[in-house]
Order: C-alpha cells, then sequence, then structure tokens
C-alpha cells in the first residue's frame, strides 16, 4: 500500500515535468532555437560543481520560504506574508548580529532567534486579525507585505541604522566574520555552499516530527480536514490559528538568513524580496511535504541557475519561467485528478464491504 501512494505520488511531478519540456519544445521551436542544444547546454552547465553549489544556496532559501507557507497550508491557512516576514526577519538578524562581538556560536544563534521572533510578530498581526476581527489572512498578509518594505525603506534611509556601503546602497552595518556561516566548498572549490543548508536539514527533520509526531501536529492537520469535527473533540481552532501563523511567520523569518549571513552579512535595499512567492509555489509542488518540497526547490533551484545558459544560445531565460508556471499547473491538476480517482476507489471499495455484509446478513 505504502508502494502504491508513493507511486502515485509521483506520478503528478512525472507528468508535470514532462508537459512543461514538450511545451517548452514547441515554443523553442516556433522561436528557431535548437531544442537539443538549449536543452543539453542546461544540463551540462547545472550538473557542473559550481553551478551545482549555486543551486543547492538558492533551494536552501526555496526551500525554507515553501516550509513556511506549508506550516499555513496543513491548516488551509494562507500566509502570502512570506516576503514582508522574511525581510523584516533578515533585517532585525542584520542589526543584531552586526552589533554583536561575540564567538560564532552565541552570535549566530542570536541573529537566528532574532529573525524568528520578529517575522513570528509579523505574521501575529495577521493572525490576531483573522481571529478577533474575522478578516482574510489573505489579504492582511498582503498588505503587511507592502507595509514591510515601507518601514525597511524608511529605517535604512531615514534613521541612523543605515549606512552607505562601498556600492553606494544603503544598508545595516556589516556583520563581524564571527557571526556568518559562509559553510563549505564540498563540491567547487571556489563555491562555498551556505552553512544554512545544513540547518534547513535540522529544520525539516524538526517540522516532520513536529506536525506527524506531536500532539499539536495532530491538532492542526484534523483542523486543515475539518475546522467543525477537530472544534467537536476539543480543538481550540483560533489558538490553533494563532499559533499555526507564529510558526508559520517564525519559519518565514529564517528565509533570507542564508544570504545574509552566507554571503552579503548586511541588509541593503538590494535585498531580494520576492522569494516569499516562489515559496508558495513550491509548496504546492511538494504537496506541504519537507521532502517533496526539498524536491521541488531542487528542481526550482536548478531552472534558475541553469537559465543563466540560455542567454548564451540566444534563448530568452523567461523560457524557465514557463517551465517553471507549467509544472505548478499540471502537478496541481494531476494530484486533484490522482485524489479524486482515490476517493472513488475508496468508495467503491467500502460499497463492496456493505454489499457482502448485506449478503452475509
Amino acid at each position: 500500500m505504502n508502494l502504491r501512494r508513493l507511486g502515485t505520488s509521483l506520478i503528478a511531478p512525472a507528468i508535470g515535468i514532462f508537459i512543461s519540456i514538450a511545451v517548452t519544445a514547441v515554443i523553442l521551436k516556433f522561436i528557431g532555437a535548437s531544442v537539443t542544444t538549449v536543452f543539453s547546454s542546461m544540463w551540462t552547465y547545472g550538473t557542473s560543481p559550481h553551478a551545482m553549489s549555486l543551486t543547492l544556496n538558492l533551494a536552501t532559501t526555496y526551500f525554507l520560504s515553501a516550509l513556511a507557507v506549508a506550516v499555513g497550508f496543513k491548516m488551509n491557512l494562507f500566509n502570502i506574508g512570506v516576503n514582508g516576514q522574511y525581510v523584516l526577519g533578515a533585517l532585525a538578524a542584520a542589526v543584531v548580529g552586526s552589533n554583536l562581538h561575540m564567538v560564532g556560536f552565541i552570535a549566530i544563534p542570536i541573529s537566528i532567534l532574532a529573525a524568528m521572533i520578529v517575522g513570528a510578530a509579523w505574521a501575529g498581526i495577521a493572525a490576531w486579525l483573522k481571529v478577533s476581527r474575522g478578516v482574510s489572512e489573505v489579504i492582511s498578509t498582503i498588505m503587511l507585505n507592502f507595509i514591510a518594505i515601507g518601514i525597511i525603506s524608511y529605517i535604512i534611509v531615514r534613521t541612523g541604522i543605515g549606512t552607505e556601503t562601498s556600492l553606494n546602497v544603503r544598508g545595516t552595518k556589516l556583520i563581524p566574520e564571527s557571526g556568518m556561516l559562509h559553510g563549505t566548498a564540498f563540491l567547487d572549490p571556489g563555491t562555498k555552499v551556505y552553512g544554512f543548508f545544513f540547518v534547513s536539514i535540522f529544520i525539516a527533520i524538526g517540522y516532520w516530527f513536529l506536525l506527524n509526531r506531536t500532539r499539536f501536529g495532530f491538532d492542526l492537520r484534523a483542523t486543515g480536514k475539518s475546522a467543525t469535527a477537530a472544534r467537536t473533540s476539543g480543538v481550540e481552532s483560533k489558538r490553533m490559528a494563532i499559533v499555526t501563523m507564529l510558526l508559520s511567520g517564525a519559519i518565514a523569518g529564517l528565509v533570507g538568513l542564508p544570504y545574509l549571513l552566507g554571503e552579503t552579512g548586511s541588509y541593503n535595499l538590494n535585498f531580494p524580496t520576492d522569494w516569499g512567492f516562489t515559496g508558495i509555489a513550491i509548496a504546492l509542488l511538494g504537496r506541504n511535504n519537507p521532502l517533496g518540497i526539498a524536491l521541488g526547490a531542487l528542481l526550482w533551484a536548478f531552472l534558475d541557475i541553469s537559465s543563466g545558459q540560455l542567454i548564451l544560445e540566444g534563448v530568452p531565460r523567461e523560457i524557465t519561467t514557463i517551465m517553471q508556471g507549467l509544472i505548478v499547473i499540471v502537478v496541481v491538476m494531476s494530484y486533484e485528478i490522482v485524489r479524486r480517482n482515490q476517493v472513488k476507489s475508496e468508495q467503491k471499495n467500502v460499497a463492496k464491504a456493505l454489499a457482502k455484509q448485506e449478503v452475509a446478513a
């Protein structure tokens, strides 16, 4: 039964990837590009040690973003505010980290904790609005994204926290080297894999354990499947909504840290601000499962990194965006088809069992 379930879970991604490749091939033919040359070039570069290191770094960020979204999805909460939560979290970590002159094993956890607290607090606003005023978390979190960007711009431009960097862009002071988490160059001698890549593995294990081996995880999943049934069994849905959004925001606060602590060492106005929406697509692709999300993040990052080769072939790199969009659309549709077929199969099995009982009686 487990093998059968695993097989059905793999069908949807396989179909999505196949269709996206087929449609992309048609588009490449239409614009006069060589299909085999383009795909071969992307694969050759994407599997090089340098590109694989970059892929792991980007996938780490995507994975954390998708995990933050997935926590909410498990309870039918749509945390669309990961963008705002992670940029505020990254800013908090940068400010705190730049003022800590301690050994790494003390400074780094404090910076991480600061990012998680700020991310959770920002998500907590949406949770409070939903529970106390009935405001949809979709609307509130989207609005909070814009507010967060405005707050950050004001802090960096108008307050003493911001300072001119070497690139003539205002940002926070540099985090001391002891507070950085650069990682190791185990694939390519010239490219380090972020230290947060290994941290994300432990976060994934913690996520799985929390959702599948604790009372809180059971209550969360039960509320997501049927809030009415969960309340009947004694689960406080309002409290669950608040805790779930806080947890989602805490994880979201970590999204910018691989890049901050592994590369820039400072938060400036050029810091990426759109990783949250990518996380939504990857969470859907991985069906909120940590392993599925990890594979989806790797695939997404691989396409993003290898798309740089398309320019050398005279092909718009936006082709990869089309591929990514097609994969998500087809996979979600395939998952729904598989789910409906499973429901029909279960209904038939129940009907057969009832018919046998009637015959025996």
